[in-house]
């Protein structure tokens, strides 16, 4: 993962294979993270996961995108991805391009995150609404 991200991984640090990403290079991972299997990163625009989050299998964190107008189709949108302190994010959550997602927030399982998430709140559903605070 070292030579894939371009930074010391930390010891305390877990990723379960297969982790999958596009580039590698623009990921920063804090200490204590678990990385669960089947992850898939999309980070030229950048992602920081920071201290003691929980990532669930099969989540994508995306940093890219694509213009809406026809003839911007090609054109990639580079949005970084923050993913503060002690954050859980749910098997095959979403979290979508510019995206902050607040310390010690939960997104469930499967929740489509389009918008920045509240510190200390439950998100849910497709797009993600916050369900609890």
């Amino acid at each position: 993962m070292s030579e894939i991200t371009g930074q010391k991984i930390p010891k305390s640090t877990e990723i379960r294979l297969p982790f999958y990403t596009d580039y590698g290079h623009n990921i920063k991972i804090g200490e204590r993270v678990f990385i669960n299997s089947n992850v898939m990163m999309v980070d030229l625009g950048g992602i920081t996961i920071e201290d003691d989050v929980l990532i669930g299998p099969g989540a994508y964190l995306l940093s890219v995108n694509h213009g809406l107008k026809p003839k911007q189709r090609k054109e990639l949108e580079l949005k970084p991805v923050l993913i503060k302190k002690n954050v859980w994010i749910g098997a095959r959550a979403t979290i979508c391009p510019g995206v902050i997602v607040g310390e010690n927030a939960v997104i469930a399982a499967g929740a489509v995150v389009t918008k920045d998430v509240p510190k200390n709140t439950v998100v849910a559903g497709v797009p993600a609404k916050i369900i609890k605070k």
